[in-house]
């Protein structure tokens, strides 16, 4: 009998995660009808289904499937540990650590401060993907996340976490002689984004004084961009918007301004790998610095 092995798990996983043979081919770099037919050898050798095809075309894992793809995942993230620590054994700052985070943190914290970093460690190589949704650390998505809010449970057992500082919020115009802020409206966050400390404020603020937002983004590096452009007034991150020389913090009515942890979090299988150590050490100094830098409100 066929046993399985490694190149056969990396079928589910890519089918589970794309959800069709065409988009798991293009990520394995293969045929489609390669991975059709190697699913059903598979499905073959565990004598059970893996798959359903939903009234749309998605195909999506069963209850076979699902616990055959954490099976995978817990075997790759196992792979994944290996060739890093490998890699690492013979130059300790060497490789890729690839980070991510929302993308003004990316774009205004650390993309500014990654020069001294590079200089120091050059046979390391920083990959910084700015990204609103959560990449996974288990799937090797990303090396090191940064999280604005405390890992849940289920999250929290399977990575290393560690809070490395707090953001504040203030309320930020732009600079302009004769601009009266008070008389700007308020910049907030599209629907989907409603459920964030800072959005649920403002909308608060919006609603005591009866206004409307004429303006709504997905991302903080939007709104940024609308005070800059003089559109309104909105809450930002202390320490990207302290020193962003076009915009002022302003005063508002509407209680005590929102803050969100700052977290740290890599897999267990990294840690001992000194570039990724480099690079998390690196990251708490940038917004240590930016903290104490920062005006108080």
């Amino acid at each position: 009998m066929h046993a399985l092995d490694w190149n056969d798990l990396r079928y589910v996983l890519a089918l589970a995660r794309e959800g069709s043979y065409a988009a798991a081919g293009r990520r394995l770099g293969i045929d489609p009808t390669t991975v059709a037919r190697r699913l059903r050898t598979i499905e073959t050798v565990l004598g059970a289904r893996l798959f359903e095809r939903g009234a749309e075309g998605q195909m999506s894992p069963n209850q076979a499937g699902e616990l055959v793809t954490k099976r995978a995942e817990i075997i790759e993230a196992e792979i994944g540990g290996l060739s890093a620590a490998v890699q690492d054994a013979s130059s300790s700052a060497n490789g890729t650590v690839r980070v991510t985070a929302v993308p003004i943190l990316i774009n205004r914290v650390l993309i500014p401060a990654a020069r001294d970093l590079i200089a120091d460690h050059p046979g390391l190589r920083l990959e910084l993907v700015a990204e609103s949704r959560d990449l996974s650390l288990t799937r090797r998505e990303a090396d090191i996340a940064l999280r604005l809010a405390r890992p849940g449970d289920e999250t929290a057992s399977h990575v290393l976490a560690k809070r490395i500082g707090m953001i504040t919020y203030a309320a930020y115009a732009r600079t302009k002689p004769n601009d009266q802020a008070s008389d700007l409206p308020w910049l907030t966050y599209e629907e989907g984004m409603r459920h964030l400390p800072h959005a649920r404020w403002i909308d608060k603020a919006m609603r005591h004084n009866g206004e409307r937002s004429a303006i709504a983004v997905n991302d903080a590096e939007g709104l940024m961009h609308a005070v800059q452009a003089g559109l309104g007034i909105s809450l930002l991150p202390c320490i990207v918007a302290d020193h962003v020389s076009d915009i002022v913090r302003i005063g508002v009515d509407g209680g005590p301004l929102p803050e969100r942890e700052i977290w740290l979090m890599t897999h267990p299988d990294l840690r001992h790998l000194s570039r990724i150590a480099i690079v998390a050490a690196w990251i708490e100094r940038t917004f240590s610095k930016l903290e104490r830098k920062s005006a108080p409100a």
